[in-house]
């Protein structure tokens, strides 16, 4: 018996191409422009509180929420003058948000959290913005232990959270 293809494939193919033929290019064209013209996210706020088991900490986004990414670093450094961050630590994570800014386009800061602090919790011990600069928003954090974390978005308002875990503190 040879192996061909059904009749139900035939047609499916068809279909396909056909209905990717009727885009119109325009379309395409606008779609492409939306998105080069969409504003990125504003970062306007950090924030942090203890729970019992983990530390939170809480970016206020204004627009979408945008991707991030977070990796251990050696020394937290700022974007772009790559001076060293003086946070206290013997462990730092840098926080990327991208695309993201903290200014309006006239370059006035909308960003209203602290630009460097000190924190008491049982894991998180320090926060700084260190740099908002070519479309891309950055924190370093500070722990005096390796520290093990989630990161995930909340919607209405649009934020980014990440949690830091430690042991039971309300035992």
């Amino acid at each position: 018996m040879q192996n061909h293809p059904s009749r139900a494939a035939i047609v499916a193919g068809i279909l396909l191409t056909a209905v990717g033929a009727t885009v119109p290019a325009s379309a395409v064209t606008q779609s492409k422009a939306a998105a080069k013209t969409s504003p990125p996210a504003r970062i306007v706020n950090a924030r942090w509180a203890g729970h019992c088991t983990y530390d939170r900490l809480v970016v206020d986004v204004r627009g979408t929420a945008p991707a991030v990414t977070v990796k251990p670093v050696q020394t937290p450094r700022y974007d772009p003058s790559g001076k060293k961050v003086p946070l206290t630590g013997k462990y730092f994570l840098e926080i990327r948000l991208s695309p993201a800014v903290a200014h309006d386009s006239a370059g006035k800061s909308v960003y209203q959290g602290p630009r460097l602090v000190k924190i008491q919790l049982p894991k998180l011990k320090g926060l700084a913005l260190t740099g908002d600069f070519e479309g891309v928003v950055n924190f370093a954090t500070a722990f005096q232990t390796k520290p093990t974390y989630k990161v995930f978005k909340l919607h209405s308002p649009e934020r980014v959270v990440l949690d830091f875990s430690h042991a039971n503190s309300c035992g």
